[in-house]
């Protein structure tokens, strides 16, 4: 039996989710003991722990650590966690797109008289799931992972008591994520019988040369664990939670999900069809090609159909943009499936996946702003945000510029380039004309909002100061110049997801 003997923990590798993770408790003890007129401290010392947690993603740049690594003559070398740099680049992304949700959820948990510890812990124990995710290289690892980052997300989005909204938006997402995790469950059980592991690059080797009598079962296994991450990225049809979840939740909730959410879903997906099931790129490939052209289209059209004096229609058009951009994202995990070099394929996912985040979340913080002032939330109410607030106007012009791929949002061009590039090298020309018609269509009611933040303010209500706080503008401050650095050199933003090699 070597091979269950397992090495001894690589600390330093495993650092990133375990300091998140540990300061995530502390904060839950800390809750218990400090007076009411304390509790911002905590926020404070989540912030503090997600920059140190980013911090320890420095030692790891020099080369790939792995560790709980089977040892002995049949262990091969399988290792359960690997710090390479696609999983430092999606680490990246999860810690920095959780503090940037941190600093805009100090505002909204005074505003809205949020439970401040349960809120704290909650954020940082899902942080610390997505931040394992991308390092998890056996089935098992990868489920727990995606549970840790999914179970207190349903917390988060029911956590305003006595909200029934807020419930229904939490019973809502929990009721589709336990469905995609059994489904995941069930493909996963499958996969193991067929191949006899769990690890990734053992079940690859194990597909090649499945007994043909379990041919079935492994193929079963393959479309299952596909439909449950499917799930998870909100592709169509498995998207019908998102408008009413990103409406009903707090608003730092909502950018979460949208942008966490995704990485969490995103990654595992490239974990397991790149990684564990390349020999069947011939069934993937294509069912994943004709999810993002119904994923891109149905999230574009339902925007473009959002009423813009519709009660908290701006969450809603966001919230249905965001199901619109996972039709791009899919695009080129699509375009792995028929690429010689994969990796390639992938670091366009990834470089539009840290574009996406930065500008997503930076129009959520926006969002946040106006919504202190006008809860309801409406497009009408961004009508003279430029007359009164001129630099938050431009920012949230500039952010959906970005998320539009129009200049000055030179990265969100860049990006949307990259995943059209990679569409067309795979020789999925249709797939190419489908984004290029969704791009136009998009482009439409992304314009359409940033017209209203420029035109005058006709009633009283619309001349009314925007309440701020140095939170909340930090984080929009930082949205903002990470998109301005973005666009200004978006050719190192592909160069370095581009090593995402796996």
């Amino acid at each position: 039996m070597g091979s269950s003997l397992v090495q001894s923990v690589d600390w330093l590798a495993i650092a990133p989710p375990t300091i998140t993770a540990v300061v995530a408790l502390g904060i839950l003890v800390a809750d218990l003991f400090l007076p009411e007129g304390r509790k911002p401290l905590l926020g404070w010392i989540a912030v503090t722990g997600l920059v140190l947690a980013g911090l320890s993603l420095l030692p790891l740049l020099d080369g790939d650590r792995s560790t709980f690594c089977l040892t002995g003559t049949t262990g091969g070398g399988a290792c359960s966690y690997t710090a390479d740099h696609f999983t430092l680049v999606i680490q990246l992304l999860v810690l920095g797109g959780a503090l940037l949700t941190a600093l805009l959820s100090f505002s909204d948990i005074a505003d809205s008289e949020l439970p401040a510890g349960e809120f704290w812990f909650l954020l940082l124990s899902s942080a610390a799931g997505a931040a394992l995710l991308p390092a998890s290289r056996d089935l098992a690892t990868l489920v727990v992972a995606l549970e840790v980052a999914s179970l207190p997300a349903f917390a988060l989005v029911g956590l305003r008591r006595g909200d029934s909204r807020s419930s229904e938006a939490a019973l809502k997402f929990f009721l589709s994520s336990v469905t995609a995790t059994a489904v995941t469950l069930l493909g996963a059980s499958f996969v193991y019988a067929a191949t006899g592991t769990l690890h990734l690059t053992r079940i690859a080797d194990g597909l090649t040369h499945v007994d043909p009598r379990l041919a079935v079962l492994a193929q079963a296994g393959v479309a299952l664990t596909l439909v449950g991450f499917a799930f998870k990225t909100a592709a169509v049809p498995f998207h019908f939670w998102v408008p009413d979840t990103y409406a009903g939740a707090p608003l730092p909730v909502a950018a979460y999900l949208s942008v966490i959410g995704k990485a969490v879903g995103f990654t595992g997906l490239i974990l397991v069809t790149v990684v564990a099931f390349p020999s069947y790129a011939d069934v993937w490939a294509p069912a994943l090609a004709v999810l993002a052209a119904l994923t891109m289209t149905a999230g574009n059209v339902a925007a473009l159909r959002q009423r813009s004096d519709r009660e908290r229609s701006a969450v809603r058009l966001l919230a249905w943009s965001s199901v619109g951009q996972a039709g791009y994202l899919l695009v080129p995990i699509a375009a792995a499936g028929y690429a010689d070099d994969a990796s390639r394929a992938i670091g366009s996912t990834v470089a539009y996946a840290l574009m996406y985040a930065a500008v997503n979340l930076g129009a959520f913080a926006v969002a946040a702003l106006v919504a202190r002032t006008s809860p309801a939330n409406r497009i009408d109410d961004y009508r003279g945000l430029y007359a009164r607030r001129p630099l938050a106007a431009l920012a949230l012009g500039f952010f959906l510029l970005c998320l539009a791929g129009l200049p000055p949002g030179v990265i969100g061009l860049f990006a949307k380039v990259t995943v059209f590039s990679a569409a067309v090298d795979a020789g999925l020309g249709w797939l190419a004309v489908v984004m290029a018609v969704n791009v136009v269509i998009a482009l439409y009611y992304y314009l359409r909002w940033t017209a209203v933040l420029f035109r005058g303010a006709g009633t009283e209500a619309e001349r009314v100061p925007l309440r701020t706080s140095r939170s909340l503008t930090a984080a929009i401050a930082l949205a903002a110049v990470t998109g301005v650095v973005l666009s200004g050199a978006p050719q190192l933003v592909l160069r370095f997801a581009s090593q995402a090699l796996l």
